[in-house]
């Protein structure tokens, strides 16, 4: 198995990895099998998914065709989309939107993945289909998920009708799913190029391929390789008042307003969407890309100067064919939109900004305030010559990357996405208003190496580093999300367990089998051998696991009873950080010389308390010692145990 991540993806408390090799992981919350593991079990660590129908062998001229790996991810709150499929080589110095990596000097196989899935990849995949594994608002979900098959091979995916009261994102009809279920109804349609409105229904036309997906909330969109956009789950309708609304679809429906254009990015938040479109006919690999938007517009997300929700899309102005900035790369919130461009002029010096629009009111503008604002804005606060490679959008937080390996979060609860009920204490309380730097754990600075992507979930990030090899998560932990064994929420950048253990050593016992192979005489030996080491190595790991969740617990009671507050992991002592000595006896000084007369009364009520359950304890051992040392007292004095 490959150890490099290529790609994540996030959803409202779980979180997906995909792999060199075309594996996905999955960890965090299981309920309505949005993991896609076959169960409703959270995940602590991650695992990868169940596999599925599709991975069965095709043969070719008599020879086994290999299986189709995936190639794309996506989450959204509740369930989750891979894509599947063949990659033929290709060059990325060819791809547009890679100009300003190209201009830097940077290798394009260190950019997040995401960016691959545009138009370069569109011209490259032979074909695919698509699979979903993830919950639904109802009680019960299911998972969507593309798979990709060999070349001239029109999309195949499973097909199950869905109950009338669920939103639909998973594509396929059904209740909830477990594991990756294949979307049969693309199978019978072609793309919009080759389809009228009015036709549409017969379900006719050329076989359709699949290049790209995405996720929001209860919504999917699939963009395919004529550039054509498809969406379902919730979907943009109106009602018989001729009003917004959002009507639920079990199946994939044409975007028709952008006929004739290529749609080469596309994200959307809990009710509305953004895509980026080429300005002609067809996008010939320059700055002729023009930003759409359209859905609810309750707070301005749409960026189009008022709070009026829109039907279809519509051009924001700030980002039309007359703009001196091309879009690049577009992110999504609960109820706001993050956007990254860059200057189309290729003479001046390469400039990329942040911009934002939407719901502010916990920060996840970064412009220092908490309105809301319908128009984009850049975040000023970030640094000018910082160029910035990936952002995405929490509910109420928003995150991005620079190529030098910086990362940047604001909004709710510093920036991190955590909830009220998890809010830190003292200074630290309160919403990031401007961006803040997150530091680098390994490195001991803010920088991390090899920086690639980061994506959001409700409450929690996650960045993909050291060119894939490493894997940083903080935020809210509930249900494992964060991939670090634990559920505890984390206020600075943890590791992920990756790649898993488990993995590593099936690596290694695949490795020593191939050995065993070429030596008959020792094979029997080496398997038991390798499945003792195997059974040692993972007793180890649940001993070590069962010892530090003790010796947590252990610190955070003691750190209560000497200190009267639970034991903060950001503000350990600078001692500990520095030597691994802690100093009781200063730290306790420090503790008082923060203390206001009220909290100096309480500690003197409970340690004067403590003083005298301890003194009443020993004066009654005293007593029952001296009674026992005297026989006529003894016999008469019988002291009960304390």
């Amino acid at each position: 198995m490959s150890r490099k991540v290529v790609a994540v993806a996030a959803g409202e408390a779980h979180t997906l990895a995909l792999t060199a090799d075309g594996i996905v992981f999955s960890w965090g919350r299981g309920t309505f099998g949005r993991l896609g593991t076959g169960k409703d079990v959270d995940e602590l660590f991650p695992v990868p998914i169940a596999s599925c129908g599709a991975s069965s062998q095709r043969k070719k001229g008599g020879l086994e065709a290999p299986q189709p790996n995936f190639v794309g991810i996506a989450a959204g709150a509740y369930h989750s989309l891979a894509l599947r499929g063949y990659i033929k080589t290709c060059t990325v110095s060819a791809y547009p939107l890679l100009r300003p990596y190209n201009q830097l000097g940077l290798n394009p196989a260190n950019v997040a993945f995401d960016h691959l899935c545009g138009n370069l990849i569109v011209s490259q995949l032979s074909s695919c289909s698509i699979c979903i594994f993830a919950e639904c608002q109802s009680s019960s979900n299911f998972c969507l998920m593309m798979v990709l098959f060999g070349p001239g091979a029109t999309m195949s995916c499973g097909y199950w009708p869905l109950d009338y009261y669920m939103d639909g994102q998973l594509g396929h009809g059904k209740e909830n799913c477990s594991v990756p279920c294949l979307i049969e109804h693309f199978k019978e349609l072609g793309s919009p190029d080759s389809l009228t409105e009015e036709s549409s229904a017969d379900h006719t036309g050329t076989s359709l391929k699949i290049c790209a997906v995405k996720a929001g909330g209860m919504m999917s969109l699939a963009i395919d390789d004529h550039g054509s956009l498809w969406i379902w789950g919730n979907c943009s309708q109106a009602n018989d008042d001729g009003e917004f609304c959002l009507s639920s679809s079990s199946v994939p429906l044409p975007v028709w307003n952008f006929h004739g254009h290529t749609v080469v990015k596309v994200a959307c938040g809990n009710e509305h969407v953004i895509a980026v479109v080429s300005a002609g006919e067809t996008y010939t690999g320059g700055d002729d890309l023009v930003c759409y938007a359209w859905g609810n517009n309750n707070h301005g997300q749409l960026g189009l100067g008022d709070k009026e929700s829109r039907l279809r899309p519509e051009v924001v102005s700030t980002f039309n064919e007359e703009s001196s900035w091309v879009v690049y790369e577009v992110a999504c919130g609960a109820f706001h939109t993050a956007i990254l461009s860059n200057k189309k002029s290729y003479n001046q010096e390469i400039e990329s900004k942040c911009w934002t629009f939407g719901l502010g009111e916990n920060g996840q503008l970064g412009h220092g305030t908490t309105k809301s604002i319908c128009l984009p804005q850049t975040v000023d606060a970030l640094p000018q010559d910082a160029f910035l490679i990936s952002l995405d959008c929490g509910l109420f937080h928003t995150s991005v990357v620079s190529s030098a390996g910086d990362v940047w979060s604001w909004g709710m609860e510093k920036g991190l996405g955590l909830c009220p009920d998890a809010s830190f204490t003292g200074t630290d309380a309160g919403d990031a208003y401007l961006p803040l730097r997150i530091r680098a754990s390994e490195t001991n600075g803010f920088r991390f190496t090899g920086p690639m992507q980061v994506a959001c979930g409700a409450a929690h990030t996650v960045l993909v580093s050291d060119n894939g090899y490493k894997l940083w998560a903080w935020g809210r932990g509930r249900s494992g999300v964060l991939g670090r064994g634990q559920t505890a929420d984390s206020y600075v950048p943890s590791a992920v367990m990756w790649p898993p253990l488990d993995t590593v050593f099936k690596d290694e016992k695949l490795k020593t089998d191939a050995l065993i192979s070429k030596t008959e005489d020792h094979e029997v030996g080496k398997t038991v051998e390798m499945d003792q080491k195997l059974s040692a190595a993972t007793e180890e790991l649940n001993f070590l696991k069962t010892k530090l969740t003790l010796m947590e617990r252990y610190a955070g009671l003691l750190h209560i009873s000497i200190f009267r507050k639970p034991l903060d992991e950001r503000r350990l002592p600078q001692s500990l950080q520095d030597s691994g000595v802690f100093d009781v006896r200063k730290e306790f000084e420090n503790v008082l010389e923060k203390a206001d007369d009220e909290e100096l009364t309480r500690m003197e009520m409970f340690y004067r308390g403590m003083l005298s359950t301890v003194k009443d304890r020993l004066m009654k051992r005293r007593v029952r010692e001296t009674c026992q040392g005297v026989p006529w007292i003894a016999s008469t004095c019988h002291p009960s145990k304390q």
